[in-house]
Order: C-alpha cells, then structure tokens, then sequence
C-alpha cells in the first residue's frame, strides 16, 4: 500500500493526518502544499481535493479527503494500535471530544477564514481575539471530558483519536496566544501526548517547508 499525504506545515488538519499515521506506523511520502502561494487552489490539486483543503492521502493513486476520515478508515484498514475504544459506547464519547475541536473549533479559525475576515476590514488584533474566543469556548466544553476519560493522554491511557485533534489544537492555540490556564487536564494530556515519539515526529518543525 502506497500511502501519499498532501500536507501543509502549520495547518491543523494533516497535523491530524501526520500524527495518525505515525501511531499506525505507517510509512507515507509527504507532499507540501504551499497555502499561502494557494497552491492548493491549482487544477492539479483540485483534481484531487475539490475542496481545495488539506490534508489528501493518496492510497495507491486513490484520493481520500477530510482528516476524521481518513483517521477513521486508518483504524478499520490497521485495528492496532486503536484510535479508537472498543466499547461503541466510548467510541461515541471519543468522536464527540474528537468533533468539539474538528466541527466547532477549527472551522471558525482556519486560513480561510482568517483571510475572510482580513478582507471584511478586520484587524490583527480583532482576528486574534476571535480565535481565541473559540478556541476557548470549545476547550471550556472540552475540559471536563478530558479531565473525567484521561488516563495521561485525551481518552484513556495510550495515545489515540483525540490526541491526534488536541495536540494540533493546543499547538495552534499557542500560535495565537491563546490563555489555556483554565484547562490544566487539557493542557496536561497534550504535554504527555507531545512527548509520544511518533506525535513528536509530526510536529510542524520536522515539516518541509511550505
């Protein structure tokens, strides 16, 4: 199985994609995809991803889209080491941690949305307290989940589906400046996750550039 991942070195999403295929110990090729010279908005790319957005992994020439996806069918194709609990119980309470950050979070500060409202006359500092304020909003939601489920990581005691949303969540809180003293069980589980070896590889620093 030959494994393409179209990336970009800051965006959240193939962060996600990056982290999942590390815990699966899967080796991939990774393509950057400059977001900021809009490379993602050429033919080429679009001929892969009509939304125009990152991450796409290739399998063996066949695109897939959308990061909680493409995490998803990681964990059908290679059960072990799970990103998700056996219990569909758990499973259920891990995706709806999982979609507080990828469905109500993320959506709301992403490039495009930056750009949007860079465009609408808004300032740097209005951006910044914007994204802020949803990002806080969601980890006040979150925190009390991670706080009842965590065993070290976001659910349970090894590292899985929602480490793989969280610690690119918290590294991009950081880039905005984003107080998250309030949320000390998040805070606590996406340190330990960000020392996991194969999270730690994901990390934007090791990204090529663009």
């Amino acid at each position: 199985m030959k494994l393409v991942l179209h990336s970009a070195k800051r965006a959240a999403a193939p962060y996600r994609v990056r982290i999942g295929l590390n815990l699966k110990g899967l080796p991939y090729e990774l393509r950057p995809v400059d977001l900021v010279a809009n490379a993602h908005q050429g033919d080429a790319y679009r001929a892969l991803n009509a939304q125009a957005l990152v991450p796409t992994l290739e399998v063996d020439g066949r695109p897939l889209t959308q990061s909680l996806a493409i995490l998803e069918w990681l964990d059908e194709v290679m059960p072990e080491p799970r990103l998700l609990p056996a219990s569909p119980f758990e499973r259920a309470i891990v995706r709806a941690m999982a979609e507080i950050i990828a469905c109500d979070i993320h959506p709301l500060n992403n490039l495009r949305v930056q750009r949007q409202l860079t465009a609408l006359g808004v300032g740097e500092t209005d951006r910044n307290a914007w994204t802020a304020r949803w990002i806080s909003d969601g980890f006040r939601a979150l925190e009390p989940m991670v706080a009842q489920h965590s065993g070290g990581f976001a659910f349970g005691d090894a590292p899985g589906l929602v480490d793989c949303l969280l610690v690119p969540q918290v590294f991009n809180a950081g880039r905005f400046n984003v107080d998250l003293s309030p949320f000390p069980a998040i805070q606590a589980a996406a340190a330990r996750a960000a020392k996991h070896p194969a999270i730690a590889a994901a990390h934007p620093d090791h990204h090529p550039e663009r």
